[in-house]
């Protein structure tokens, strides 16, 4: 049985946007700054588009 068909899988709970995860960053003057749902879908995207695609060979 495959991952997405598995009956004991555990729900994967949604955030909001701006809802904070529970972990924090501290910036370069040491300030906390809350991580949040959007934060890290951003940075995916940014990694996304960065993403260079390997060539082939044959």
């Amino acid at each position: 049985m495959d991952l997405q068909h598995n009956a004991q899988a555990v729900p994967v709970i949604r955030t909001q946007p701006q809802q904070s995860l529970g972990c924090a960053i501290i910036d370069e003057n040491g300030k906390e700054i809350l991580i949040t749902e959007a934060m890290i879908q951003n940075a995916c995207h940014e990694l996304e588009q960065r993403l260079v695609k390997p060539v082939l060979k044959d």
